[in-house]
């Protein structure tokens, strides 16, 4: 008979009302980042605005405007931007077994499908936990990243240049801390020395974005799983994005 107290060791369960509305606040520092920066790529207010409401995927979002900004073309920026947010899908597949309703409510619940919701739900232990953490942590993370864009992008003629801050360097530092519990297996190490190879080889010849593209050949690296890593149950999944 299983015992569900925790045993000794074990993570403890994030509250699925607290832990999301601090992990909301956390990510509206992000958006604040973003916001300052799309402006700075030469996109108006409104622009930035509607894009955090309507693409609400922090990654991409960063990702095509990094591309624009660096002068690269609008397929290469829309390509960047889908690949980084078509793991939400999968995501989308794993929720499916845990939000039901009619489809009005489906339909909102597909609009909060991102990294952080999706793992502060699967780490709870009953049904109506996981989804009062996925609604909690959807909803926080969905109205701090749209106020923090709007300040950010309100804000940026007032910043200035972005880079005096350390703005610019807040998404990639971002990405390292989210990249490094990757990097502790062998397969990790592998897939990450694949991908700077080639982004390294051709930035210097590519277009903006395209080495980015390129390098996530290397994830396939990552479709022969090794015997034993299966993931315990009620373990969340690691995030890979803002929002």
């Amino acid at each position: 008979m299983d015992d569900p107290s925790p045993g000794v060791g074990a993570a403890a369960v994030p509250h699925p009302i607290t832990a999301g509305l601090v992990l909301g606040v956390a990510v509206g520092v992000f958006g604040i980042s973003f916001g300052v920066l799309a402006v700075a790529a030469g996109l108006s207010p409104a622009k930035v605005c509607a894009m955090s409401l309507l693409v609400f995927t922090g990654a991409s979002q960063f990702a095509a405007v990094g591309v624009v900004g660096a002068g690269g073309s609008t397929a290469t920026a829309l390509a960047s931007a889908l690949l980084l947010g078509a793991r939400n899908a999968a995501y989308g597949l794993t929720m499916s077994t845990i939000l039901r309703g009619r489809l009005p409510t489906r339909l909102a619940a597909s609009q909060l499908v991102i990294d952080e919701s999706t793992a502060m739900a699967t780490a709870q232990a009953t049904p109506s936990d996981q989804r009062r953490a996925f609604w909690w942590t959807g909803l926080a993370v969905f109205v701090c990243w749209n106020l923090g864009t709007l300040l950010g992008a309100l804000g940026g003629d007032a910043i200035g240049d972005p880079e005096r801050f350390g703005l610019d360097a807040a998404f990639p530092a971002g990405f390292v801390a989210l990249l490094v519990p990757h990097v502790r297996s062998f397969e990790g190490r592998v897939t990450a020395a694949i991908g700077v190879a080639v982004a390294l080889l051709l930035v210097p010849v590519a277009p903006a974005g395209l080495p980015v593209l390129a390098a996530s050949i290397a994830v396939l690296v990552g479709l022969r799983s090794p015997k034993g890593t299966e993931a315990a149950p009620g373990t969340a999944p690691t995030g890979e994005d803002l929002p």
